[in-house]
């Protein structure tokens, strides 16, 4: 008995989490359990109830907006427990009928065949640097949608500023512009508004970033990141944040296929994050 293994996918959603259950063996029997609450009170009572009669566990569920929550409290609870990889998940060939129950089952039988391909799942404190580095980049790309709309808007008055903008010059001849149309000087004191409050807000994150740093394990990492040309301090905690622990790795050919640098794999987050970046 202490040798019987059973499979349990979840299909986890922001209120419940669609449970079903495969019995070890490759005929063992696929089941719906049903729907609990997205809670760790009744995902407690789920394992309790399934863990009886000394049945080991091996639980699964795609990666998604709900985080990995569940994960570290199953695994807390001395339970197995993967996120997968929505996009490496198996399909049929025109299967196209797509239900939470369907999803659950799927993922118990799957999980069961050893056909699932996990994801590296962050301990919680390099998961916190991941989103105050991703806030960043969400400021940066607010900063250039900020000022992409005074351009267009200075555009269609007819204002040029023939020399690189967003310095100090380029203010100055901001504040100076004169307008027919009273309104227009409303429009254009709130778009600048806009720009300053986005740049207040990428500055202050970069702080932030800049201060918790020292006390993030993979700090020394960061670090000598900075020792190649052209890598600062905000460049290499954003490259470090997305990629995690390197000896997660096998090999380089891993890390670059991860990073879209090998023919036929594809990574448009870290192309994505690392261009924006920069953008400051």
């Amino acid at each position: 008995m202490g040798d019987r293994i059973t499979y349990v996918g979840l299909d986890v959603h922001k209120d419940g989490i669609v449970v079903a259950v495969a019995e070890g063996g490759l005929r063992g029997e696929v089941r719906e359990y049903g729907r609990i609450a997205n809670t760790p009170a009744a995902l407690r009572r789920l394992a309790g109830k399934l863990g009886q009669a000394g049945v080991r566990l091996r639980f699964c569920y795609e990666a998604g907006p709900c985080g990995y929550g569940i994960q570290r409290q199953l695994s807390a609870l001395g339970h197995e427990c993967i996120v997968v990889a929505p996009s490496l998940i198996p399909r049929r060939m025109g299967d196209r009928v797509k239900t939470d129950r369907r999803d659950a089952a799927s993922l118990a039988r799957l999980h069961r065949a050893g056909e699932l391909t996990a994801v590296w799942v962050p301990d919680p404190g390099h998961e916190a640097m991941r989103d105050l580095v991703r806030a960043r980049l969400d400021a940066v790309r607010a900063l250039r949608r900020a000022r992409q709309q005074l351009s267009g808007f200075l555009l269609r008055q007819g204002c040029h500023y023939g020399r690189p903008a967003w310095t100090k010059l380029h203010r100055r001849w901001l504040a100076g512009l004169k307008f027919e149309q009273a309104v227009h000087h409303i429009v254009l004191e709130d778009y600048i508004a806009a720009v300053e409050a986005a740049e207040e807000r990428r500055d202050r994150l970069t702080a932030q970033i800049e201060a918790m740093l020292p006390d993030w394990t993979l700090a020394p990492v960061v670090a000598a990141l900075q020792t190649m040309r052209g890598m600062a301090l905000v460049n290499a905690a954003t490259l470090i944040a997305e990629l995690g622990d390197l000896s997660r790795f096998a090999n380089p050919r891993h890390l670059m296929a991860y990073l879209g640098l090998v023919p036929s794999e594809h990574s448009w987050r870290y192309r994505t994050t690392v261009r924006e970046t920069n953008w400051t």
